[in-house]
């Protein structure tokens, strides 16, 4: 036995902590802090908000059960303020397991407060898996700036993809566990990243995980292909076994909410095409998810693609945050534009059309601003594709391809389709250029592997030919985006084109004479110069901008190859050049005037309109309101339950009833049969498009008996029913529902009566007195699992009735009925995480002993604890 092997555990823990490599990870840490920190003064210290879009959109939708569980303590796991009402489970996916982990977000943000907490555990992450890949702390530090400052990751943060950010957060970490597995240490690396892939999974942002599912793969077969070579299968064989567990337990520790969705799923606009025949496409536009065009709607140029290295060579943004408002960025807002008119080079015919000239103009559909991973970054990129060896750059350099090419989609049409068509889930989800985030990980990380191999090279001038290269051929596009911004694309698009008719045709209108019109137009000589000159400067000078910042790095990298500087010295030189870049740039899409001050971030984001304040002086305890200015908004679920709503995966047949009979109320063409279905849903009060607010005489309340029922075949002949049946006095069911649903020969009679007596968002609870008995139906959505339905304590079954209604036959008599929410799925599955939950930590606390049993550190060897 070995004088290391009698050592006691306790005294290796001392060894540990006394090691250098420990304290340069605090110092690490503690500068990644400070650089948060520094990026959002004072406003995160002040505590100033963002109120960022989409957080206003979740918190208004998921405002009712909120609302519920703070007064009762209870999850409703169904809601009606959206959409005449839908589960919850992609609203607010909380579940009881997830209290045995949601701690650890607050500690691995460090406990800074928001956003720079964020910001801090995107290059936390980042760090681990370059402590877990052995790169030397400094250049650790380097790649976790690089990765953490990514413009993309800023942008999301600003747009409020709060989720989306922290679950690419815990990715570079899980990657982490995964080459620790790989490299001999299977145990620690597998608890490693069966707890990071839990905290991953758990942010709930499939998509991002799914498209980090192809990284993984490509890391695995890199390491496969390692382990053939060197006749290490055997351990190669140990660390996937051991690793498929850690998959497996981080699943099952989301059990609940993976289970949920996916169910879930098959009802949604995301996973289940409409039932209506009519719905059907022919035009090759229909996939097993969404539609390609939904798909591929928000694409990446190819000439875009060069904002990678020069951050403006499409414009920027086309809208950034400005204290909780997203603010459009036109060209009149460059302060070039303001030198120019202060010149006189600038008439206030061409100042006006500015106005309405986006920055922007890459993609006709806009964007928060470019995905600029920094020049320097770029190159040294480059430089990693031609000095580092091995299957893992391969494996680098293919994922960086294939995502730049996904990224373009209906740019690059033949390998979306291949992706789509023969990818599982890929073709559940939309904004294809989000896939992009791939490649902000794997330049960043062949970037900081070349760099190290260039700095601790025993012969400095080993790679100058390739640095000079690579180095030289991004100079040569900053160079052409000097000298030649048309390189780059057409400055002016044909989206100003349209916009160019829309002014002309408002200007028409109020009757401005011909002349006038032609001169506000682009085809004006001086306003398509106006435009052009300004969106080439832009180009230009970004394209100087980066050339600056990587000639300064070139000339840190040379001198210290001939051997003037100190590798210390060339590392921060680096280092800081790569901070300043990212930081200056990332500044110009998510600032100071970005923030709410702390008092107006304490005000109601959602104060009370004079619609609102009367209608919730109406006291009726269920009702429903179709805001027509608003119907699309999410705001408007804050304060009421409505026929609108804002959801990315709204229920498939709610969406048939808005293409066949919604639309028409929304555009001014409705018809009789669309102000009934209108009736049917209970809208009690409808603002219309004037903003006016009306009591609708026809909302036929909470629920109701019906003279007669009607049973057809298929979901054509039940949505075509709808537009000749008066849903007040008969209903329509499909045939699979006569057994639950049977015929009555008697009709309703005078004193027959259904009202709600009770309203909690997942029960409700009805009065029944009837005569003879009969058909009742709710204006309450249908759906297929999770209601369950008693009549006097004893169940019944639930039918569908009108396409998306509820309806039960109810026998004579007086009688309580009672309809909850309690999907089956939630105990049984919360269950199956708990036990989950405690495995990992088990596996990770072994991890952690049998490490510090091992725990040896040579002389010289930089090894990672």
């Amino acid at each position: 036995m070995t004088d290391n092997q009698k050592t006691s555990v306790a005294d290796r823990v001392k060894m540990a902590l006394r090691s250098q490599k420990i304290w340069q990870t605090i110092v690490s840490i503690a500068i990644m802090a400070i650089i948060s920190l520094a990026f959002f003064h004072p406003d995160a210290v002040e505590g100033n908000q963002l109120r960022q879009h989409d957080m206003q959109q979740g918190a208004a939708i998921g405002h009712e059960a909120q609302v519920y569980q703070e007064q009762t303590g209870e999850k409703s796991w169904w809601t009606n303020s959206l959409f005449s009402g839908m589960p919850t489970f992609q609203i607010s996916p909380t579940y009881s397991s997830d209290s045995l982990f949601s701690w650890i977000t607050d500690v691995y943000g460090l406990g800074l407060p928001a956003p720079s907490n964020l910001l801090f555990m995107m290059m936390m992450g980042f760090f681990i898996l370059m402590l877990a890949m052995r790169v030397r702390w400094y250049y650790g530090l380097i790649g976790a700036v690089a990765w953490g400052f990514s413009t993309y990751f800023i942008i999301i943060i600003g747009a409020g993809h709060i989720w989306k950010f922290v679950t690419l957060s815990y990715i570079p970490p899980t990657i982490a566990g995964i080459i620790m597995a790989y490299r001999g240490r299977w145990l620690v690396g597998s608890g490693v990243a069966a707890l990071f892939a839990m905290m991953q999974i758990a942010s709930n942002h499939v998509q991002m995980t799914y498209y980090f599912l192809f990284v993984i793969l490509g890391l695995v077969i890199a390491f496969l292909i390692e382990a053939v070579k060197t006749g290490r299968t055997r351990r190669w064989s140990i660390a996937t076994a051991s690793l498929a567990v850690a998959g497996v337990l981080a699943v099952c520790a989301n059990m609940p909410s993976l289970y949920n969705t996916y169910e879930y799923s098959k009802e949604t606009i995301r996973g289940n095409h409409s039932e209506l025949t009519v719905a059907q496409t022919t035009d090759g536009n229909a996939t097993s998810g969404l539609d390609r065009d939904y798909i591929t709607q928000y694409s990446y140029g190819v000439a875009e693609t060069f904002s990678l290295m020069i951050p403006d060579i499409k414009g920027g943004a086309s809208a950034r945050p400005e204290q909780g408002q997203m603010k459009a960025m036109s060209l009149a807002d460059l302060p070039e534009t303001a030198k120019l008119h202060e010149a006189g080079k600038l008439g206030d015919v061409e100042m006006t059309f500015l106005n309405y000239m986006s920055q922007y103009f890459g993609e006709p559909e806009g964007t928060n601003g470019p995905v600029y991973v920094g020049v320097i970054i770029f190159a040294l990129f480059l430089v990693g594709c031609v000095i580092v060896k091995g299957p893992v750059k391969w494996a680098l350099l293919v994922l960086t391809l294939l995502s730049v090419l996904l990224a373009m989609g209906r740019n690059c049409q033949w390998l979306t389709d291949l992706f789509i068509d023969y990818f599982p889930m890929y073709s559940k989800f939309r904004t294809v250029e989000s896939i992009l985030v791939i490649a902000e990980f794997t330049i960043p990380l062949l970037a900081i592997l070349a760099l190290q191999m260039l700095l601790t090279a025993e012969d400095r001038r080993r790679y100058v030919k390739p640095v000079a290269w690579c180095f030289g051929t991004v100079a040569l596009f900053c160079l052409a985006g000097i000298f030649c911004p048309g390189i780059y694309g057409k400055v002016v698009t044909a989206q100003d084109e349209q916009i160019s008719q829309m002014i002309g045709q408002q200007l028409s209108a109020q009757g401005y004479p011909r002349e006038a019109v032609a001169m506000f137009s682009i085809n004006n000589p001086s306003v398509y110069h106006a435009v052009s000159t300004l969106r080439n400067s832009m180009i230009e000078s970004d394209s100087l901008r980066s050339l600056l910042f990587l000639a300064g790095a070139f000339l840190a990298l040379l001198f210290w190859s001939m051997k003037r500087i100190h590798v210390g010295v060339a590392a921060t030189v680096v280092g800081v050049l790569v901070f300043a870049d990212l930081f200056s740039v990332n500044k110009r899409y998510l600032n100071h005037d970005s923030f709410c001050d702390a008092q107006l971030s304490a005000a109601d984001p959602f104060p009370l309109s004079a619609n609102d304040r009367a209608i919730l002086q109406d006291t009726a305890m269920n009702y429903r309101v179709m805001n027509i200015p608003e119907f699309w908004q999410a705001s408007p679920s804050y304060h009421h339950k409505m026929i609108g709503g804002y959801h990315a995966a709204k229920l498939t047949r709610y969406q048939d009833l808005i293409d066949r009979h919604l639309n028409g109320v929304l555009y001014g063409q409705a018809t009789d049969a669309d102000m009934n279905v209108l009736d049917m849903l209970n809208a009690r009060y409808v603002i219309d498009h004037s903003g006016e607010l009306t009591l609708n005489p026809g909302a036929l309340g909470n629920a109701w008996f019906v003279d007669s029922l009607r049973f057809v075949a298929g979901a054509d002949a039940e949505m075509d029913a709808l537009s000749v049946i008066d849903p007040a006095t008969e209903a329509v069911a499909d045939e699979r529902f006569r057994d639950i649903l049977p015929l009555r020969k008697t009709t309703r009679q005078p004193g027959d009566t259904i009202f709600e007596t009770s309203y909690a968002p997942d029960r409700l609870t009805y009065h029944a007195s009837s005569a003879n008995g009969g058909t009742a139906v709710f204006s309450e959505v249908y759906f297929p699992y999770g209601w369950n339905a008693t009549i006097d304590g004893k169940p019944v079954e639930i039918a569908r009735v009108n396409y998306v209604l509820r309806a039960i036959d109810i026998p004579a008599g007086d009688h309580t009925v009672v309809m909850e929410f309690k999907p089956r799925s939630i105990a049984a599955t919360t269950t199956v995480a708990s036990v989950s939950v405690i495995l990992i930590y088990l596996i990770v606390a072994l991890g952690i002993v049998n490490s510090l049993i091992h725990y040896r550190l040579r002389p010289g060897e930089d090894e990672t604890v």
